[in-house]
């Protein structure tokens, strides 16, 4: 081996243990277990919720409308309320199974991976050519699948966010910034890990959000009729 490639490998071993993060070799040789989880993680985040229920309410095609976007925040602009109830409890819902079930049935090895792949699901659905929504629903409900306390300081960070700055876009980056340190503390350094890749894809796919916000185009949240200051914000 290199001298060079050595203290990479020290520092990932650092990193490795500080974080949990499964060690390859396990992924290799129980691929058996591994691939089948991974790949019914990633069809489940695919589910493409916002588009079906649009559709089902008789809104059309959500991708052809506002942002393009599959998410709650679109629907909740052009299909409805219901529609966007439903899609945003769906969304989040199979974030939590995606986490959960595989943490509770088989342990965190198999969850640190199923948690990231419906994520990436949701972002990059097969069945609509890998253009997704932005994931924030689902990546709220890994929190809650696997660790319930970050879940709910997470959503109450978006929340609150949300109130009172009447951006879903800035809720939900500063809400998954966050995480990582409420998975540490709320949960374990494997939440947190998996709380900081998560949110780095959050990120990269709002980077048109953060220049509306810093343009100051981004569309605010709608919180009535009465409220014309309705523009798309591209937000999941």
């Amino acid at each position: 081996m290199e001298d060079g490639a050595s203290p990479i490998i020290f520092y990932w071993g650092v990193v490795q243990a500080t974080f949990n993060i499964p060690d390859w070799k396990n992924v290799v040789y129980g691929w058996q277990i591994f691939a089948p989880w991974i790949a019914g993680a990633y069809l489940l985040g695919s589910i493409p919720f916002g588009l079906i229920f649009t559709r089902l309410a008789g809104a059309g095609d959500i991708r052809k409308v506002g942002s393009g976007n599959i998410g709650a925040t679109n629907v909740l602009r052009f299909g409805g309320k219901v529609p966007a109830a439903l899609t945003l409890l769906l969304d989040g819902g199979k974030g939590f199974v995606a986490a959960w079930a595989p943490f509770f049935y088989l342990g965190p090895d198999v969850a640190f991976f199923t948690s990231i792949a419906v994520v990436l699901g949701h972002m990059f659905p097969i069945w609509l050519r890998f253009r997704g929504g932005k994931g924030v629903a689902t990546f709220l409900g890994v929190m809650l699948g696997l660790s319930w306390e970050t879940g709910f300081v997470t959503i109450a960070v978006w929340l609150i966010v949300a109130l009172a700055f009447r951006y879903s876009s800035l809720a939900a980056l500063v809400a998954v910034t966050l995480a990582p340190v409420f998975g540490w503390f709320l949960g374990s350094p494997q939440v947190s890990s998996i709380a900081i890749i998560l949110a780095v894809l959050v990120w990269i796919r709002h980077a048109s959000n953060i220049r509306r916000l810093f343009s100051g185009h981004e569309g605010r949240i709608k919180l009535d009729s009465s409220d014309t200051d309705s523009q798309s914000s591209g937000q999941d």
